[in-house]
Parts: C-alpha cells; sequence; structure tokens
C-alpha cells in the first residue's frame, strides 16, 4: 500500500496539471459562479441576465425588460437598450457578441465610457449563463438588423449571423437550465417576482414586465391562464418604503426622502418611522441587495444619530433624560425606523463572493454628509413630525433600560436551573456544538415523546408550552420578560447586550447548538406555533438563520397501512400514491388502513424517532433568508397589528393553502 502511495507521488508531473479552457472552469465548478446548483442558483441565472438589461437602463437607454418564463421553463429576458454589440472585436479577431457570450470576465462595464455604474462587477454573468444552459439564443436589435448567435453549454453553434430587420433595438437572450447540473430546473414565478418588484423600486421609471407561459403549471396553482406582473414605480425608493412599512401603523404618513450626489457617489434614501420597536434597514450598492451593510450604512447610521441626538439637545430633551440617569445610544434612535439606502458606485469594492458588504471607505462620507444635511433640513422644517421622533426616542431609550434590567434578570446564574440553563431542558451528554442539536418541541406529551426517542449523545430537546409571544407586536424588553422566550434564549446560549454601542445586537460565541429544529404538530395550530418562533429568530437572531442554523421538521401526515406493508406518508400526493399503488385507487378498498396523525402526541417514542428525529430518515426544511426585504415586509404582514394587509394575504392565497380541518 504504501509503494503504491509513492509510485503516485512521483509520478506527479506536468501532465497532471490540468488546464480548463473557455467556460469549462463554471461547468465543472458552477458553485464558484452562482453559489449553488440548488434553487437559488437556478433563480440566479435569471438575475444575470436582468443585471444587463439594468446595466442598460442605469446607462440611460433602457426602459422596459421583459422577463418570461416559457411553456417549456426556459427563460427569455428582452430589453430595449442599445444591444450588445456585434461588430468585430479587435484583439479576439470575432464579433463582439460571441466574447461576451463566451468569455470570462468581458464585457464593456469594465468601460467606464459605456457603463458609469454597473452591477455585474465581475463580467462573469451572462457567459456563466451561458455556460451552465444546455442550450442558449442570442438575439441583437440594432441598426434595423436582427443578429443572432445560439450556444450548446456555452460552445458557439456558429458564427454570429445576420437572420432578418426589425424596428426593435436592444437584446433578447433565451436560455434553458442545464438539468445535468442543477438540482431542480424548474421557476419558481414568486421567487422572480420578489426581484423584479424590488428592481422596479430600485430604478425609478423603469418598467419590468414578467410573465408565466406555463399554462399547466399556473393550472395547478389554481390559476387560470397567463400570469402576469408589471412593475414600475415612478416614486423609487419613496415607494419601496411605502411598501415594506403597508403593513406596519406610521409614526406620521411623510417619507423623508433624499436623491442627491456627493463626490461622484449618488445617493437615495427613503425613511418612514412607525409605532412597531425594530429597525428595518434595507441596503443597496449598484442594484446588489448588501445584506451586510457596508460603508454606506455605517455613514446613515452615523448621520441618523448625530442629527438627531443633536436636534434633541437644542430642544433641552437629553438634560432630562440625563437626570433620570438615562442616556441615548445609537438602538434608540433607530426603534421603528424603515429605511432604504441606495448608492451608486463607479468601481465597488465588496467584501466577499456573495457581494454583501461594501467596503468602500469613501462612500461612509458621503452618505453620512448627504443624509445629516436632508435630515437636519426636515426636522427644521416639520416641528410636529420631529416632535413625534424625539418622543419615539425616548420611549425606546426608556424601555432599553427595563430591558436591561430584564435581561440581567434572566441571564442570573441561579443553582436550581443547571448553571443558566432552564429547568425544561433535556440536554445533550457531548459539549462540542457542531455535533450537537436541538429540538424545540410545543407541548409536554411530545416533549416527553421526544425525550424517550432521541439519541441523547448528541440530541436536545426543550419543551414549550402553548403559543410563545408574538415579538412583531411587542416592545423589545417585554419579550425578554416572557418564559418560553427566556427558555429559547437560554437553552440556545445566546447572549444579549454585550456591545454598548447596539444592545440589541445578540451575540453566537456560546451558540450550544449547531441545529436548531422546530419541531410542531402538522395542522394549523402548529404551523402557527412555528411561525411565532421563526418570528423570534428573524428578529432577534437572524444571524442563526443566515448562518444555517435554523430548521423545521417534517412529521409525517399518515401511516399507510396493507397487510405486512406500512408506509409514512409525509403530504396528501404521498398518500395517494399508496392508495394508487395497493388499493387500487381506493381509499376503502378490503385490508387498506390509513392512520392519521392528528400530532406529534399521538406518536410513540419509535415512530417519532423513525420519522422525525432519525437523521438518516427525517425531512428537515431549512431556514434560509435569500430575499431580506420580502421576509421584512412578510413578517410584519403576517404578524403585525395591521389587520387589512393580512386579510388580503389570506383572501388571495386560501386557494392554494392546505388547512387542515
Amino acid at each position: 500500500m504504501e509503494e503504491e502511495i509513492m509510485q503516485s507521488s512521483g509520478d506527479y508531473s506536468a501532465s497532471n496539471i490540468q488546464v480548463l479552457e473557455g467556460l469549462e472552469a463554471v461547468r465543472k465548478r458552477p458553485a464558484m459562479y452562482i453559489g449553488d446548483i440548488s434553487e437559488k442558483g437556478l433563480h440566479h441565472l435569471v438575475y444575470e441576465v436582468v443585471d444587463n438589461s439594468i446595466d442598460e437602463a442605469l446607462a440611460g437607454f433602457c426602459t422596459h425588460i421583459e422577463v418570461t418564463i416559457n411553456e417549456d421553463n426556459s427563460i427569455t429576458v428582452q430589453d430595449n437598450g442599445r444591444g450588445i454589440p456585434v461588430d468585430m472585436h479587435e484583439k479576439e479577431h470575432r464579433s463582439a457578441l460571441e466574447v461576451v457570450m463566451t468569455v470570462l470576465h468581458a464585457g464593456g462595464k469594465f468601460d467606464k465610457g459605456s457603463y458609469k455604474v454597473s452591477g455585474g462587477l465581475h463580467g462573469v454573468g451572462v457567459s456563466c449563463v451561458n455556460a451552465l444552459s444546455t442550450h442558449m439564443t442570442s438575439q441583437v436589435f440594432r441598426d434595423g438588423k436582427i443578429y443572432q448567435q445560439e450556444y450548446r453549454r456555452g460552445v458557439p453553434e456558429y458564427s454570429v449571423k445576420e437572420v432578418g430587420t426589425t424596428d426593435l433595438r436592444g437584446t433578447r437572450q433565451q436560455f434553458w437550465p442545464d438539468n445535468t447540473i442543477f438540482i431542480t430546473t424548474t421557476y419558481k414565478y414568486d421567487i422572480l417576482a420578489n426581484r423584479m418588484r424590488e428592481l422596479a423600486f430600485l430604478n425609478a421609471g423603469l418598467t419590468i414586465t414578467l410573465t408565466d407561459l406555463r399554462l399547466k403549471a399556473n393550472a395547478d396553482a389554481g390559476i387560470d391562464g397567463i400570469r402576469k406582473d408589471v412593475f414600475h414605480s415612478d416614486g423609487g425608493l419613496r415607494d419601496f418604503v411605502r411598501y415594506l412599512d403597508s403593513a406596519r401603523t406610521h409614526l406620521f404618513d411623510d417619507v423623508i426622502y433624499l436623491n442627491t450626489d456627493r463626490n461622484g457617489t449618488p445617493i437615495e434614501v427613503a425613511i418612514m418611522y412607525n409605532t412597531a420597536y425594530k429597525e428595518n434597514l434595507h441596503s443597496y450598492v449598484n442594484n446588489i441587495n448588501t445584506i451586510e451593510g457596508g460603508t454606506h450604512v455605517a455613514g446613515f447610521r452615523t448621520a441618523l444619530t448625530r442629527t438627531l441626538k443633536k436636534y434633541a439637545d437644542d430642544n433641552k430633551i437629553t438634560e432630562k433624560l440625563e437626570k433620570q440617569h438615562i442616556e441615548l445610544s445609537g438602538d434608540d434612535f433607530r426603534e421603528g425606523l424603515t429605511a432604504v439606502i441606495s448608492v451608486k458606485v463607479g468601481e465597488p469594492q465588496f467584501e466577499g463572493q456573495t457581494k454583501t458588504k461594501l467596503g468602500n471607505n469613501e462612500v461612509s462620507g458621503s452618505v453620512n454628509a448627504a443624509v445629516g444635511e436632508a435630515l437636519a433640513n426636515y426636522l427644521e422644517e416639520h416641528p410636529k413630525e420631529a416632535k413625534l421622533i424625539v418622543d419615539k426616542v425616548v420611549l425606546a431609550a426608556t424601555a432599553r433600560i427595563a430591558a436591561r434590567k430584564a435581561r440581567e434578570n434572566v441571564q442570573r446564574k441561579s443553582p436550581m436551573s443547571g448553571g443558566g440553563l432552564p429547568g425544561k431542558l433535556a440536554d445533550c451528554s457531548s459539549r462540542d456544538p457542531e455535533r450537537c442539536e436541538v429540538f424545540i418541541v410545543e407541548g409536554d406529551s411530545a416533549g416527553g415523546s421526544a425525550k424517550q426517542g432521541r439519541d441523547s449523545k448528541f440530541q436536545a430537546i426543550l419543551p414549550i408550552r402553548g403559543k410563545i409571544f408574538n415579538v412583531e407586536r411587542v416592545m423589545w424588553h417585554k419579550a425578554f420578560e416572557h418564559e418560553e422566550v427566556n427558555n429559547i434564549i437560554q437553552a440556545l446560549g445566546v447572549r444579549f447586550g454585550l456591545n454598548p454601542e447596539d444592545t440589541k445586537e445578540a451575540n453566537y460565541d456560546k451558540l450550544r447548538y449547531n441545529k436548531v429544529i422546530i419541531m410542531a404538530d402538522a395542522d394549523v395550530d402548529g404551523a402557527h406555533i412555528a411561525t411565532l418562533i421563526m418570528t423570534l429568530f428573524f428578529r432577534f437572531m437572524p444571524e442563526l438563520i443566515r448562518d444555517g442554523h435554523l430548521y423545521v421538521a417534517n412529521p409525517p401526515l399518515y401511516k399507510c397501512t396493507k397487510g405486512k406493508v406500512s408506509e409514512y406518508c409525509y403530504d396528501e400526493i404521498a398518500k395517494q400514491r399508496f392508495i394508487d399503488m395497493y388499493g387500487d385507487g381506493n381509499e376503502n378498498a378490503t385490508g387498506i388502513h390509513i392512520q392519521r396523525f392528528k400530532g406529534l402526541g399521538e406518536m410513540n417514542k419509535e415512530q417519532l424517532w423513525e420519522t422525525t428525529m432519525n437523521p438518516e430518515t427525517r425531512l428537515l426544511t431549512q431556514i434560509t433568508i435569500d430575499d431580506a426585504t420580502e421576509a421584512d415586509y412578510t413578517f410584519s404582514m403576517l404578524m403585525g397589528e395591521e389587520v387589512g394587509p393580512r386579510r388580503e394575504f389570506i383572501e388571495k392565497n386560501a386557494t392554494y393553502a392546505n388547512i387542515d380541518a
């Protein structure tokens, strides 16, 4: 064996060095370019093509983008921009269209004469889409002519050729995702709609049309005919912030808005205040959602705190607070704030491959100055609204002191609770967080079965009683006064208030479990409980979701039996499949027995382990935040105080809901 290893090592030479030509590298390691090869990466293909059209809009040449999901699940993106150049590329000695479509890091966005700013920073977008498609067709409408080239997995089938005449101008791309690369190739309309809506808000005046021609898919979803939405916003970020805040009660109806250019950086900001207790800040650079913030967000927060504090000082408000031993913090100024920040940066520097955090230091100062000036002017010109904001800030500061006392009370170690852990927690024996997982289980009965059925070496059980606080509707410190919320926070080892500059920031250094699994009944009450728990995580501990720690268990709905054959069925389709196979489609046939599990407590420990807890056989749904703005809107709409938006959502989606009677 050792000789074989030595022989193998000795043969390592130049012949072992693999050189990937053209777009082969993309096909070999697709996740390096589009994130992953599942649903997220699949939809990312569309975004990459649309980004090219958006760049034309940013340059002032495109006003309309049409995105179509075709009947065969291919995608067509067409714009009315200038059209990709088709003339001969001097260096490559082939059409510029072919260079753009088949060469990585090729495109007009590197030439600042063509594009001042661009979202597709690295110039790999459309060529990656081409590489990851079984077939792609590019058509360019320029100078009254139609030019075309087709590709198979990124390889041109023929040279760019003229195929007709037209009055149109722009580019049309159609592609078929490669099913040998992607786990799924079925597009979801709502995912694409969320991104197209966002892009329309971020680019005022631009019209984006999304059409779904998959008649059968639409019919299966309960929709008659073709689905189509037209996204257009003349108000831009003003409309965006109103959309985000539509399910909340406004502190006042005004949008504080600025749209300016500082030191060559276009800056657009829209702000609203509401009566809720969370900060909802969404930031973009060149239309890219910077979910981790960056220098533009730092500049905004600094300006907000500085300007509002000066206003409070000038009006003697801070003097009154100091007499009560209350000092204002940055958090206080942002409670109940909903804001969208969009900047356009010519040479953006993003931290990490995912482009989620802006690193340009000069942007911080530009945003700071622009926001500070605009906000100061607004406060001076609107004294009534200014007083409402400052009163809200004072209330937040007062509540923060109460929260600190509640938190200190919660996090004080007690010898009766296992060194600070909740008494109801049945912990696992392993102390390696990477190995450990905790099930948050509703009900003592289900909790008892789970404790008996688990593998105690790495699985912990935390039973909770009933429905926890809806944290969307309560002041921050109230959550720490709720026993079940406290039990969850304590069990996880998450701590709050360690950073004096940001008292609401969670600290995960002592996180005790790699997987946090919500396990609730497969009925309406169970779904409500799971949603309440997810709301807690989204509002208080979002990093746990972003880092992939949060899951929902999927218990089966039925156990179907025919003779010696038994099968757990997790949905109606699986149940019907069993009936078709063993009962000729008749649920009431000779010897077919169907057991409906109304709740986890109805399962014995063996059943619960086998179906829901055993890592070898269970089904877990990982909770992710792919679209932070849409998630923010959805949680506020479903869990907030406003009834109207929630009723509208239920009426719209009741057709598709699987409601257990």
